[in-house]
């Protein structure tokens, strides 16, 4: 009788010298068995894997969670697509993505139309996807159900979606769906901007009067509104792609009073300023716009106290033709940048040059945003997470070719911008992200 060999004990070993780790970046050897950390070790400790990789100096990141992505399927899978966009989110380091209820058709706003979504999306994500609820006029009472459904939360606009199928809400009626939300103790997301501060953008190849018309003030008297409906019905909000820096005192007075406010900014206003975009460069467009370089600043520096939360992307994507490069008209053009693919480089860039360190950026956008979510088995390299890991390379160098990313339309403001960090390899629950769809559907109570 032949006597077989017992199996190895695990199934996946990565042993890097820049583990990204909750206690710091050290040498460190991770063991993954059945999709899951079942050890985090001394770099050189022995173990009985099934498959070992040394990446050497080649840094081990948690797998990204992005929170703000636009994958506009079904009804609008012309811009994008579950397939394309996760293919795109896994080849940026991204490993989990909560999708928004717009620009599909219909919008996440009841029970049915999540079921669409969820048919939608089924067998086509190559990483784990979740997705937001949305609270517009009329549909407060679908809110709870949809919680049960599995959401995350729910987002609202305080001005003009850009869309007609998903309108804004008044402050009166923002104040209704938090009184609901807070019965339940899920969290309202907010497009904020004040649409009686905004003013109709001209029809203009100029950047500047597209900017002019959507003023700091027009985030910062919104933020206030969610602020203070936040403490009237002791409920948890954040702040969605903040990009004007009057607002960062207000957040910072708001969180030191107990206020349940956070924030998040984006890699485009982390990465541009208003004094680099070209007149008619309407690849650039995105509500709220793209501030100055004191903006910029001033994001960066309140990542750093902890003042704003996250990064997330903000992928909102469209057809070429929608974003009216022919004509750089920035009244016309759709408002939405494409960036899933390439936020981690970006951010990763820009904090390098300025003193923050891979963790700093594991932070904001893998930790964070996954204690935002609920998602308490995503965003950290530790013991009984899912083993859902980046190899990153912090030294190498890129020129962006937008023919070059998985999104479903090569349009880009970072075209040929020169940008640090590429991702090696990208492993979901232990396993590398092909093309294969081994993405699972999450919902906060499942993902415990």
């Amino acid at each position: 009788m032949t006597k077989q060999s017992p199996s190895p004990s695990y199934d996946l070993v990565l042993r890097s010298t820049r583990a990204v780790l909750p206690d710091g970046v050290r040498p460190a050897a991770v063991a993954v068995r059945r999709g899951r950390i079942a050890a985090v070790a001394e770099h050189r400790a022995a173990f009985d894997a099934r498959v070992e990789l040394d990446l050497a100096d080649t840094a081990l990141l948690p797998g990204l969670v992005d929170t703000h992505v636009h994958v506009n399927e079904p009804g609008r899978t012309r811009w994008e697509g579950f397939a394309s966009a996760t293919r795109a989110a896994a080849a940026g380091g991204v490993t989990t993505l909560i999708d928004m209820p717009l620009n599909s058709i219909p919008p996440t706003v009841d029970g049915p139309a999540l079921a669409v979504k969820r048919k939608a999306a089924d067998g086509k994500c190559v990483i784990d996807i979740g997705f937001w609820g949305g609270a517009v006029p009329g549909n407060t009472a679908a809110l709870r159900s949809l919680h049960d459904k599995g959401v995350f939360g729910f987002k609202c606009f305080l001005a003009d979606s850009g869309v007609e199928e998903f309108p804004a809400l008044t402050v009166q009626e923002m104040h209704e769906a938090l009184r609901e939300i807070a019965r339940f103790d899920g969290l309202l997301i907010v497009h904020a901007e004040n649409a009686d501060i905004l003013r109709g953008a001209p029809s203009s190849t100029r950047y500047r009067d597209f900017l002019a018309s959507r003023p700091p003030a027009a985030e910062d008297s919104a933020i206030a509104a969610v602020i203070d409906a936040a403490r009237a019905h002791k409920a948890r909000v954040h702040i969605l792609h903040l990009a004007a820096a009057e607002a960062v005192p207000r957040l910072a007075a708001a969180k030191a009073a107990g206020v349940r406010v956070t924030a998040e900014t984006c890699p485009h206003y982390l990465t541009f300023s208003a004094a680099e975009i070209d007149d008619g460069a309407t690849q650039f467009k995105c509500c709220p716009p793209i501030r100055g370089s004191q903006d910029r600043e001033a994001l960066w520096q309140a990542l750093g106290s902890g003042v704003i939360d996250i990064v997330a992307s903000d992928h909102s994507p469209s057809t070429p033709d929608l974003k009216r490069l022919d004509s750089g008209d920035f009244a016309a053009a759709w408002g939405g940048i494409s960036s899933l693919q390439l936020g981690l480089p970006a951010v990763w860039t820009g904090a390098r040059a300025r003193g923050f360190e891979l963790a700093d950026v594991a932070r904001w956008m893998a930790t964070r945003p996954a204690e935002l979510a609920g998602l308490s088995a995503k965003g950290r390299i530790a013991v009984g997470c899912d083993a859902d890991l980046v190899a990153f390379d912090p030294e190498a160098a890129f020129t962006v070719d937008p023919a070059a990313l998985h999104h479903k339309n090569p349009v880009t403001p970072y075209a040929g911008r020169e940008l640090h960090g590429v991702v090696r390899a990208t492993y979901l629950r232990g396993e590398p992200v092909t093309e294969a769809p081994r993405g699972r559907f999450l919902t906060p109570s499942e993902a415990r």
